[in-house]
């Protein structure tokens, strides 16, 4: 059993650090250089009050957000997703282009993905079976 403990961390690890540099090459990538025209093409609501770089980082980062739950979950109706479909619903997301769509999917999955794989990473260290 202590042969597949080992392998599972090291996939973890190796899953947690490819996500944490997909998650800082696309955002790094966003915003500084596709921001203006992936805000242009989704048209945030809260954009009409204050540019983007007026708000706080939190608040980029959740107009960020929603850009990407409106383009995973383009259906739903509950929880975080339906609130980003309903202040998009004017955005018909087949038709952003692929390198408007691609920084944010994978500023966001990058994110997730990452936040699972070091889930499990610490849970294999602290369970203490990786001796």
């Amino acid at each position: 059993m202590n042969h597949y403990i080992s392998i599972a961390l090291v996939f973890s690890f190796s899953l947690f650090t490819t996500c944490a540099f997909v998650f800082f090459i696309s955002g790094a990538y966003l915003l500084l250089f596709k921001i203006h025209d992936v805000n242009k093409a989704f048209k945030h609501p809260y954009l009409s009050e204050q540019p983007f770089g007026k708000y706080p980082l939190g608040i980029r980062m959740a107009i960020l957000l929603d850009y990407f739950l409106h383009m995973m979950f383009p259906d739903s109706r509950i929880w975080l997703a339906g609130h980003a479909n309903l202040l998009l619903a004017h955005v018909d997301t087949k038709k952003i282009p692929w390198n408007l769509k691609w920084p944010i999917a994978g500023l966001w999955a990058g994110c997730f993905i990452g936040m699972l794989a070091m889930m499990v990473l610490w849970a294999i260290i602290l369970s203490g079976a990786a001796k």
